[in-house]
Parts: C-alpha cells; structure tokens; sequence
C-alpha cells in the first residue's frame, strides 16, 4: 500500500476527492485510491471500473448506479458490498472520474 501513495502526488484532486483530470487516470492509480479508503480491488472491481472509464470514453461522464448495474452483470447488492460508502460514487472516485450527477 505504501508503496502506491506516490502515484496519487502526480495528480490533482478536488476538494471532495474525486480526480480534476479524468485522462490522467492509470490503473496504478486506481490502486492507490482504493488503497486510500482501505479496499483491495478484485477481478469484479474491475468489471465496474472498466464500464465507468468505457462509459465516461463514450458520454463523457461517470455512469449511475443504475446504468451500472443494467449494462454490467453486477447487481445493486454486489455493487454496494465492492464500493461501500456510495457505491456509484466510490466507483466514480476509484474509476478516477468526477462525481456522478444522477442519483440512480
């Protein structure tokens, strides 16, 4: 974990977290981030994060909690228990995006 708390200097935050520069984002990142709000990412983090960085590629923002759950095969419950605290908006933070706009 430690090791990955450098990565996070190279770039800016806003005042709630969330990256100002979506396109600087990395993977390495990512882990660092997650890292940061104690959560180790998994093969099934990746299905939401991938989504959110194609979705954001394709609209131009984060994607909602809804939009996540009908377009991934991960269901509300899974999305709360890998994203604690928020799901969509904690997906949103790790995914290097800013804060999701739509509630659902």
């Amino acid at each position: 974990m430690a090791e990955l708390a450098p990565v996070l200097t190279s770039v800016e935050f806003d005042e709630e977290g969330y990256m100002v520069d979506a396109n600087a984002w990395t993977p390495e990142i990512a882990e660092a981030i997650a890292a940061k709000l104690g959560l180790e990412l998994t093969d099934r983090h990746w299905v939401v994060i991938n989504f959110a960085r194609s979705e954001f590629e394709s609209i131009g923002e984060a994607p909602t909690l809804r939009r996540i759950t009908k377009q991934t095969d991960v269901n509300t419950k899974e999305l709360y228990a890998l994203f604690p605290g928020g799901a969509a908006k904690v997906a949103a933070m790790i995914s290097g995006l800013g804060k999701p706009t739509g509630c659902i």
